[in-house]
């Protein structure tokens, strides 16, 4: 894949807005089309999977068959330019997610924008029944474990198996609602509670395992096809080589 200089910039609000007005437009054809959120979680998986999983195979897993990319052209160019951003944050050398350099995922505090809102501006419907914080991303990214279940295999080695199945509860952790004390708000700094405590550290163990995920695959490399040997004839068999003599009186002798 070859980079511009304006590939290199990362994509800012508008990128995302763009993003998400897309799938708006694709959700009137398809209902079943999801937000960004997702979206960003399913691309995080992407990148660190054992394998490289090609366009033509994951575009109609994620937005369905009638996707058409050369369509979506400016789509596909952000998806790219995120998908380096995501690259290049996961291989970072970082010791602490308030590092610049850190993989920061695009979620929102539904609840929080919700309650931020004019209580006359609110929706009707219930707030605790709005996704929690980062808990689209989740789902977006366990959607792509599920959908190549051979490329998220245990390893054998057992320590390396652990690994995976930690970092998987972590970002299964996510996909589950909030259900503990609010008492921070995601969207607006001082805003009315919509977050607990609890999964503010989730989302954060969250992160370390995504991390872990990238390196454990990238450390095992792509999994190798077992070449299962074929049984050796019997003595009185047709020799496999063509000869037409019989195995015993040809490479068997």
């Amino acid at each position: 894949m070859t980079t511009t200089a304006q590939d290199d910039k990362p994509l800012g609000p508008d990128d995302f807005d763009a993003q998400d007005a897309v799938l708006d437009q694709l959700r009137e054809q398809d209902e079943l089309t999801p937000d960004w959120e997702f979206c960003e979680g399913f691309l995080a998986a992407l990148v660190c999977c054992r394998r490289e999983i090609a366009p033509e195979e994951y575009w109609p897993v994620l937005l369905g068959e009638r996707f058409a990319p050369m369509a979506q052209m400016e789509f596909v160019w952000r998806w790219r330019r995120r998908w380096q951003e995501v690259a290049a944050a996961l291989d970072a050398d970082v010791d602490t997610l308030e590092d610049e350099r850190s993989y920061q995922p695009e979620v929102l505090d539904v609840r929080g924008a919700m309650l931020a809102l004019p209580e006359g501006e609110r929706a009707e419907a219930d707030i605790a029944q709005l996704p929690s914080f980062a808990e689209a991303w989740a789902h977006g990214f366990l959607h792509a474990v599920h959908s190549w279940p051979e490329d998220w295999a245990a390893p054998r080695d057992r320590e390396a198996a652990d690994m995976l199945h930690d970092a998987l509860d972590a970002i299964g952790e996510l996909a589950r609602p909030d259900t503990g004390q609010p008492v921070l708000n995601m969207h607006t700094e001082g805003g009315p509670p919509s977050v607990s405590d609890q999964r503010f550290d989730a989302f954060g163990e969250a992160l370390w395992a995504v991390y872990d995920l990238r390196q454990l695959w990238k450390s095992l490399g792509p999994r190798v096809a077992t070449v299962r040997k074929a049984p050796e004839p019997g003595r009185n068999d047709p020799c496999p080589c063509g000869s037409g003599r019989k195995y015993k009186k040809c490479h068997g002798a």
